[in-house]
């Protein structure tokens, strides 16, 4: 599981995606430490968002600038999981957006209570310093459902929570869940109790083939039925949908097919996964903005796979292998979006917003608009 990834279950690949006004400085709260440092142009826009919107949208960014081009009039987050950019910071606070920085740890240094407290002191002390809203907490390694991490992972997320809102007003803290909370990836997680310690839960629903237990072959990456069972079994616990924000990916699985039949069925590697004899790993993540330039020389066209609701093509290598592309565009984004409305999600967001064209080209910016236009289709009726 080395090669980098476009997704956050493996190691985290770092690749690119008006002046400020004082229109909305009506949502900031009293400056923290809003001072001779601040880094804006306004010393107000160091202040920390206390607005709660309606609707979250939810945005994790790995870096450069593409930010300048994101669709402002809908972000509500965004999450730095690239290198601190304080111009995003001092933008985002002019539109009333948070920002907020990632959180991971070792589990097995959470353990320790005397660890999660310094833990959380220099990522609050980060946070002031940054002028930052508050954090994401991204931790997807393997617990034990009978391990001290269990507990001590609940614990952490409480502790932060607390330490957060009592420093900073207004500050928001969420954690990033799996697509189901069936173990996935032996993930066993309280995560009853990790929505009640936090502001709201990040599902991941994508990356849902890293544990493939059928047969070999290539499929979506977020399929719409087995994305949907997901939150119902979330809900089915307890959880309140309000506590749910919805992760769609703006990526996709490029799988080079040992076989690939008449009827478009890619049989693939056997790479195992956490114990399962198969997973998507046997393929590479490609960004939406890829995907868009390569489907045009694709050997069959842009398909769509009912059984999933989710498109795909098929291309031949130079050396003349045969791939498989699964991905998601506006289209099976817009029904899983759907949902949200329907059961009352808090919101919805993606992995990553650079996987997107920003160069302005007509086509690719005809594209990029389209899919953060499907992030609004949960308003309509």
């Amino acid at each position: 599981m080395s090669q980098p990834q476009l997704g956050r279950r493996r190691p985290l690949a770092r690749q690119p995606c008006g002046a400020p006004g004082l229109a909305l400085l009506a949502l900031l709260t009293l400056p923290l430490a809003a001072g001779a440092d601040c880094p804006c142009p306004e010393p107000e826009l160091c202040r920390p968002i206390r607005h709660r919107p309606d609707f979250e949208v939810f945005v994790f960014d790995v870096g450069q600038k593409t930010w300048k081009s994101y669709d402002w009039s809908q972000i509500t987050t965004v999450a730095i999981f690239g290198k601190y950019d304080s111009e995003l910071m001092c933008y985002a606070h002019s539109r009333g957006a948070r920002v907020v920085l990632k959180g991971d740890v070792s589990l097995k240094d959470i353990i320790d209570p005397t660890f999660r407290a310094s833990w959380i002191a220099q990522k609050l002390d980060l946070a002031k310093t940054q002028y930052m809203d508050g954090i994401n907490i991204d931790i997807e390694q393997e617990v034990d459902c009978s391990s001290p991490e269990y507990d001590a992972l609940t614990a952490l997320v409480k502790e932060t929570t607390d330490s957060f809102h009592r420093e900073i007003e207004g500050s928001q803290v969420t954690f990033d869940v799996a697509w189901s909370p069936k173990n996935i990836d032996r993930r066993c997680y309280n995560y009853t109790g990790i929505a009640d310690a936090c502001d709201f839960l990040f599902v991941m629903s994508y990356d849902e083939q890293s544990q493939v237990w059928s047969e070999c072959i290539a499929a979506a990456n977020a399929p719409y039925n087995q994305t949907l069972t997901g939150y119902n079994d979330y809900i089915k616990m307890g959880i309140n949908p309000k506590k749910l924000v919805m992760g769609v990916p703006w990526y996709g699985y490029d799988y080079t097919c040992l076989n690939l039949s008449q009827d478009h069925v890619c049989t693939i590697a056997k790479v195992p996964f956490r114990g399962a004899p198969c997973s998507d790993a046997a393929g590479h993540q490609v960004p939406y903005k890829m995907i868009m330039k390569q489907m045009n020389s694709s050997i069959s066209g842009n398909q769509w796979d009912k059984d999933q609701q989710a498109p795909y093509y098929n291309y031949k290598d130079p050396a003349g292998h045969f791939h498989q592309v699964w991905y998601d565009n506006p289209r099976s984004i817009s029904l899983k979006a759907a949902y949200i409305q329907n059961y009352g999600l808090r919101g919805i967001g993606m992995w990553n917003a650079n996987c997107l064209d920003y160069s302005g080209d007509a086509v690719a910016k005809q594209q990029t608009e389209e899919m953060w236009n499907a992030l609004k289709l949960k308003l309509q009726g």
